[in-house]
C-alpha cells in the first residue's frame, strides 16, 4: 500500500512537471555584485605571471589573455573601472634595438608539427628596448620581478637597462627613472589589488640546474647574483612592506602563493632515464666506467667512502632505458684522489627542459663522447635532489610568509600549489576538457615550459576570482576555458 502510494506521487508529479510548460523551472541567476570589495580601480602587481608572458616572450595578445586583464574584465561587470597594459606593439615578441632584435629577448615560440618542436617566429619586434610610454598602467606585472624589485629604486631607470641594473620593461612604463614599481601602484589609489609574486626568487636558481648561490642569512638583495635563491627574510620584509603600503589607502585585495616550481613542465618532461641502449653499446659504456666504478670500491676498502655512497655513485648500464650520468657536486669530494663527483639520475632529479636537445649529441663529432652518458651533464642540466630541497625550503618560507599576512591584512588568499598539484595529477576538468600540466598536449602551459598558455591563464583567473568571492561575498563569475586556446598560431 506504501509503495504504491509513492508511485502514485510521484505520477502526479511528473504530471504537474509536464504541465507546467508556461513557467521558467531554470534556477534564477545570481546577479554579479562585488560585496564588501571594490573594483573602481584595480591595479595588479607580480611578475611574468601578471603580465601575461606567454610562449618565451612578452606580446599583444599574450598580454591581453593575462589573468589580470581577465580579472578586470569580470571586475568591470561588478562596478569595475577602466584597466589599462602597457600592450608591446605587436605579437612578435621581444624587443629591438636600431631595427635588431635584441638577443636577450628573442621572439615568441611557435609549435613546428613537422619537427614536433617549438621554433620562434620570424620577424623583428616593434618594440624598442629604450621607448617609452606616459601615463599609469594597471597591471604592473613585470617580466623577470623578483619581490625585492617591486621596492627598487631605479629599477626602471632605462640608462640601466644595457648593465642589468634594471628591467627594460618596467623602464618602458616607470613614472620617473628613480621611482619604484609599488610607488607607481600606490600613487594610483588602488580600491583593489593582486600581489602574485615571489616566483623569480626561485626560478632562476632552479632553471640553472642549481648555478647560483642560496642566499639565506644574507640580507642586502644589491648583492645577490640573477640566480640566486632570496633569503626567506628579506621576502618576508619586503612581502610584509608591499602589504602595509597596498593597503594603508584601505584597499582590499587578493595575494596567491607559489607552487613548486619542480612541478613545471620545464623540469617534468624529459625523465631522468631517456637513454635507450643495446647490450653491446651498453657492455662498452660499463667498460668506459670500470675504472672509476673500481676507485669508489677502494675509497670503500680504504674507509674514505662509505659503501652507500659508493653504491650511489657507481655507474651502471644495461639493455633498455638507462639513466644519464650527471655532475653532483653535493656528492662527497674525491678530487684529490682523482676522482670526480658522477653518479646516475634517478627519479629525484629533474632534467631541464632545453636538456632534451642535448643529450646524445657528440662532443666535436666523436662517437666515444656522448653528452649524458660517456661524458657527464654538467650541472646547468639538472636539477639535483639536493637543489630540489633547497628551492622547496625557501618556497615554503615564502609560502608560510604569505599566508600568514594574508589572514592577518584580511585579503583574499589564493592556493596555486593545490592547483599545480592537480595539474600533475589528473587534471583538471571543465566542460568537456581536461587540461594538465604536461608540456604541449596538456594545455595548461606554453611553449616555454614555465609560463602559462592563453587557458591556464584563464584557470588562473577562475580559482583567483573563487578566493575573491569567498573572503568578500563578491559573486563574480568564472571565464569560459573553452573559448582560450592552449597555443598561439604562427600568425596573430
Amino acid at each position: 500500500m506504501i509503495k504504491n502510494f509513492k508511485w502514485l506521487l510521484l505520477v502526479s508529479l511528473a504530471f504537474v512537471a509536464c504541465n507546467n510548460d508556461d513557467e521558467d523551472t531554470t534556477p534564477a541567476e545570481v546577479p554579479i555584485t562585488p560585496g564588501s570589495a571594490v573594483f573602481t580601480k584595480y591595479v595588479a602587481l607580480g611578475d611574468s605571471f601578471a603580465a601575461g608572458y606567454s610562449d618565451g616572450a612578452l606580446f599583444a595578445k599574450g598580454q591581453q589573455g593575462s589573468y589580470a586583464n581577465i580579472l578586470s574584465q569580470q571586475f568591470a561587470l561588478a562596478g569595475g573601472g577602466a584597466f589599462t597594459t602597457p600592450l608591446m606593439l605587436d605579437n612578435i615578441g621581444g624587443f629591438s634595438s636600431g631595427g635588431t632584435q635584441v638577443a636577450g629577448f628573442p621572439t615568441r615560440l611557435v609549435f613546428n608539427p613537422l619537427t614536433s618542436s617549438p621554433v620562434n617566429v620570424p620577424g623583428v619586434s616593434g618594440t624598442s628596448i629604450t621607448a617609452h610610454l606616459t601615463g599609469s598602467f594597471g597591471n604592473l606585472g613585470i617580466p623577470g620581478a623578483k619581490s625585492f624589485h617591486l621596492m627598487a629604486a631605479g629599477y626602471g631607470n632605462v640608462a640601466g637597462v644595457p648593465s642589468g641594473a634594471a628591467n627594460p620593461y618596467f623602464a618602458r612604463i616607470a613614472s620617473s627613472a628613480t621611482t619604484t614599481i609599488l610607488a607607481d601602484a600606490v600613487a594610483q589609489k588602488p580600491t583593489f589589488f593582486s600581489l602574485f609574486i615571489g616566483g623569480n626568487d626561485v626560478l632562476g636558481y632552479a632553471t640553472s640546474g642549481g648555478i647560483g648561490k642560496n642566499q639565506t642569512g644574507n640580507p642586502n638583495p644589491a648583492t645577490y647574483g640573477s640566480n640566486d635563491i632570496t633569503d626567506p627574510t628579506v621576502f618576508a620584509n619586503v612581502y610584509t612592506a608591499l602589504i602595509t603600503g597596498l593597503t594603508a589607502g584601505g584597499a582590499k585585495g587578493v595575494v596567491a602563493n607559489l607552487p613548486y616550481v619542480n612541478a613545471l613542465p620545464y623540469f617534468t618532461t624529459v625523465p631522468y632515464n631517456p637513454a635507450a641502449l643495446t647490450a653491446p653499446l651498453a657492455a662498452q659504456l660499463n667498460s668506459g666506467y670500470a675504472v672509476y666504478n673500481g676507485g669508489l670500491q677502494q675509497m670503500v676498502t680504504n674507509k674514505l667512502l662509505s659503501e652507500a655512497e659508493a653504491a650511489r655513485r657507481t655507474i651502471k648500464f644495461a639493455a633498455g632505458n638507462n639513466a644519464v650520468v650527471i655532475v653532483d657536486s653535493y656528492l662527497t669530494d674525491l678530487s684529490a684522489y682523482g676522482l670526480p663527483s658522477y653518479r646516475q639520475a634517478t627519479k629525484e632529479d629533474f632534467l631541464v627542459l632545453i636538456s632534451r636537445t642535448f643529450i646524445g649529441t657528440t662532443v666535436g663529432g666523436d662517437p666515444t663522447k656522448v653528452n649524458g652518458l660517456s661524458v657527464p651533464l654538467a650541472d646547468n642540466w639538472v636539477l639535483s635532489k639536493d637543489e630540489v630541497k633547497e628551492v622547496s625550503t625557501a618556497t615554503d618560507a615564502y609560502n608560510v610568509t604569505i599566508e600568514a599576512i594574508a589572514k592577518e591584512k584580511g585579503l583574499a588568499f589564493v592556493n596555486t600549489r593545490t592547483v599545480m598539484a592537480q595539474l600533475s595529477n589528473g587534471g583538471v576538468n571543465f566542460g568537456g576538457f581536461n587540461m594538465t600540466s604536461a608540456y604541449v598536449t596538456g594545455g595548461a602551459f606554453s611553449l616555454d615550459g614555465v609560463h602559462p598558455s592563453a587557458r591556464g591563464y584563464g584557470l588562473i583567473a577562475n580559482i583567483f576570482i573563487d578566493a575573491i568571492n569567498v573572503k568578500y561575498g563578491s559573486t563574480l563569475r568564472h571565464v569560459d576555458l573553452g573559448i582560450y586556446p592552449i597555443q598561439y598560431p604562427a600568425n596573430l
